[in-house]
């Protein structure tokens, strides 16, 4: 017996922020007896590129949407995370320079608690004859206490939406 025969096709949508609605379609187990298809379908997370969202040619940011809601055969996404890819985050760390992260849990006004990662680099300046642009290590907490000072004026007063479309 194909195992094929006993599943069905679900479309994936996108939320309002975005574009293109429809993603894709993602394959379930039929409802039967006290397993129901759309329990299965909840919590499923998809990762798609922001470049397939908004119909753009620059890919690098990848969005993941968890399933929160099955309508008919629509499983209607929500917004889950957001990443880098590799390789353009390979591109971005350099030598001779540092690099300074920081993390923060900041609650939109929405409600949403969103734990934002932040990677900022040291450059040369326009005169710099040196080979290398190192910061001391009080700078570097400077920095990164500057870098949670914005991501959390920005988010605090925004919903997820509006940071979203931010990102």
């Amino acid at each position: 017996v194909d195992p094929f025969s006993k599943k069905d096709w679900y479309d994936v949508k996108a939320p309002a922020m975005f574009n293109i609605r429809n993603i894709g379609k993602t394959l379930v187990t039929r409802t039967q007896g006290t397993k129901i298809a759309s329990d299965g379908l909840k919590g499923r997370v998809f990762e798609v590129s922001l470049a397939d969202l908004q119909n753009d040619e620059v890919a690098f940011r990848k969005f993941k949407l968890v399933t929160e809601d099955v309508q008919g055969k629509n499983c209607l996404t929500n917004f889950h995370g957001m990443d880098l890819t590799r390789d353009k985050m390979c591109s971005m760390v350099k030598k001779w320079q540092t690099m300074i992260e920081a993390h923060i849990d900041v609650k939109t006004t929405d409600g949403y608690l969103l734990r934002l990662f932040c990677v900022g680099f040291t450059k040369k300046r326009n005169n710099q004859i040196r080979k290398t642009s190192y910061a001391q290590h009080q700078q570097v907490r400077q920095i990164r206490k500057k870098m949670m000072e914005i991501m959390t004026r920005e988010v605090q007063t925004n919903d997820l939406k509006e940071v979203v479309n931010k990102l």
